[in-house]
């Protein structure tokens, strides 16, 4: 009688990975950073607590606001690429953090994050197992590092979100692996982008991309409308659920951002009240663009105007 050989299921590849060591710790967290007075705030920069009012705009762009997109877009990608190129093994996150605010105001424009219901820095750093938030911090990155560098810029009363998952020096197979399907996964739920496609269409597309590569799909944090409002009330799930039947139509604009794991997908919150983390300590990566659906598809906002994104340019171990 043949023997039968055992199905590994994703779970139980997901135990023989390691977690990741040394687990990041919170750091010393500087002072908040200045903006000139000259630069355009977004409303809830003048609010008590960075509280943003209830979403309220239109789910669809007009041609000035789109306009206006393209160009935040196109800024928020140079951030990005150049804060890449800024990167190296021995900097803190602080560091990252001070050179994407330099950068921003320099352009003119306001760094999304910094005041947003409290967030005290311009940049989210999260690194290893941080899922997302991540705050700048006095931890340096070290050789075997993955660090997600999310950018978020206010300009012309709209905003530009992207970020990318670099690998600092030689991280392992497991990291390597997590971060391409990862990036790999967002451009398949880009190309599922279409008028007249439902949202659960992109979660669709990005849970079975995971799947195929045994990977967790985070489902606390999801993409978001984005335009005049940095969170409006479209929500974009990155895994799938039919209820999500919203159509998708010419003109909406919207990130996608699929946070995917090595192992559980299951979040734990520090105390900060931002930093989210994987429960079992295994790695996780992301990768987002800010899009708008059209007749044809999807057009990437955030890339630069030569056509360039971090996504592309830095697929290789940096510092």
């Amino acid at each position: 009688m043949a023997k039968r050989k055992r199905r590994t299921t994703a779970a139980a590849a997901a135990r023989s990975i390691p977690v990741s060591h040394p687990p990041v710790q919170p750091g010393l967290v500087s002072s908040r950073r200045a903006v000139p007075a000259g630069v355009e705030r977004p409303p809830y920069a003048t609010l008590p607590g960075g509280e943003p009012p209830p979403p309220s705009s239109s789910p669809v762009r007009t041609p000035d606001e789109l306009g206006a997109m393209r160009r935040t877009g196109a800024l928020a990608a140079e951030v990005l690429i150049a804060a890449c190129e800024h990167v190296r093994a021995g900097m803190t996150t602080d560091a990252v953090d001070r050179f994407v605010h330099d950068t921003t105001v320099a352009a003119g424009a306001y760094p999304s994050p910094l005041g947003y219901r409290g967030f005290p820095k311009s940049v989210c750093t999260s690194v290893n197992e941080v899922i997302c938030h991540g705050i700048p911090d006095s931890r340096r990155l070290v050789p075997g590092d993955i660090v997600n560098i999310d950018v978020t810029v206010y300009r012309e009363g709209v905003h530009g979100d992207t970020s990318v998952t670099l690998m600092i020096g030689e991280p392992d197979a497991h990291s390597r692996r997590l971060v391409a399907e990862t990036r790999a996964s967002l451009y398949q739920g880009i190309g599922a982008v279409a008028a007249g496609a439902a949202v659960s269409d992109i979660g669709r597309a990005i849970q079975k991309h995971a799947f195929q590569h045994s990977l967790g799909v985070v489902r606390e944090f999801i993409g978001h409308g984005v335009g005049t409002e940095f969170h409006s009330g479209l929500q974009v799930p990155h895994y799938y659920d039919r209820r999500h039947s919203a159509a998708l139509s010419e003109g909406m604009t919207f990130t996608i951002e699929p946070m995917l794991t090595l192992g559980s997908p299951q979040v734990a919150m520090w105390d900060d009240g931002w930093t989210a983390v994987t429960v079992d300590g295994r790695r996780t990566a992301q990768f987002e663009h800010t899009l708008v659906c059209t007749a044809a598809g999807a057009e990437i906002l955030t890339r630069t105007a030569a056509g360039e994104c971090a996504h592309d340019l830095f697929t290789e171990p940096v510092g």
